[in-house]
């Protein structure tokens, strides 16, 4: 159960990075929407750092 949660979280975490790389390659990205992007990525991050 663990490691499937693991793998949901890594799956999501690199999909937000995606996500902020798709708006930052816009001629003219959306910070405030990045900012959310980043936010949410950090804490995905945050998570998974503890379940190591």
């Amino acid at each position: 159960m663990e490691s499937t949660h693991i793998s949901a979280l890594q799956t999501k975490h690199a999909g937000l990075e995606k996500q902020i790389q798709m708006e930052m390659s816009r001629p003219l990205p959306d910070d405030t929407l990045v900012a959310q992007l980043k936010r949410k990525k950090l804490k995905i991050k945050e998570e998974l750092s503890r379940l190591h």
